[in-house]
């Protein structure tokens, strides 16, 4: 598709949607935090408390040259104290954050009311954004922008490619299965190569977009 325009939306004229955005719309506030936590985790900001915790560095590089996104820097501020990811998505600013980041996906038609649930134009942005960007093999080669694309459309599932060691001792899903401990011993460091600018930072629309595997 044709270049991004600098109102955020793309030559088709779909809105660019930030990996946090994609996470919300295809699993909800739980799947943006996750999204948030490797976000910070990737910046190098952010580490794996006692178990089942992350907790915040203290400083956060990285976030001069790229600006933290709204919901990542609500996350970091919470974290006063290691906390669990599932404590984070409850805490009152991480849910402020979430509504927020509602108001423009409800502009763009992607969400429907009266519960602001993604609805079927969102869905299908999603499904089209799994198509062009599959599920990733292994890590190598893939920017910090790729890995936050990964995570928010696949979950898991790429957490288990791209981070297994962190997500295990994070407790980013208590479907990240104990038995990835053998593989997490001898595994490479997790962190890569750091984040581009900030139009790198979008997916694209209905064909998918920059950013991507």
């Amino acid at each position: 598709m044709g270049d991004d325009r600098d109102d955020g939306r793309h030559d088709d004229g779909t809105v660019r949607l930030a990996p946090h955005e994609v996470a919300l719309l295809r699993g909800g506030p739980r799947a943006a935090v996750t999204v948030a936590v490797v976000d910070l985790y990737l910046r190098g900001a952010l580490d794996a408390g006692p178990p089942g915790t992350v907790k915040a560095l203290s400083s956060c590089p990285g976030a001069a040259a790229v600006p933290l996104p709204p919901l990542s820097e609500a996350l970091w501020g919470c974290l006063h104290e290691p906390l669990a990811p599932r404590r984070l998505t409850r805490h009152p600013d991480v849910r402020l954050a979430v509504a927020l980041m509602r108001l423009p996906l409800s502009e763009a038609g992607l969400l429907r009311y009266p519960l602001l649930g993604p609805n079927r134009a969102a869905r299908r942005r999603v499904r089209a954004l799994r198509e062009a960007h599959p599920l990733p093999t292994s890590r190598r080669g893939l920017t910090a922008d790729d890995r936050l694309l990964a995570v928010a459309l696949h979950d898991v599932a790429a957490l288990r490619v791209l981070l297994p060691r962190f997500a295990l001792r994070a407790g980013l899903g208590d479907r990240v299965e104990a038995t990835d401990k053998g593989l997490l011993e001898h595994s490479p460091p997790e962190r890569g190569s750091g984040f581009g600018g900030g139009m790198a930072y979008y997916c694209g629309g209905g064909g998918g977009g920059g950013g991507g595997d």
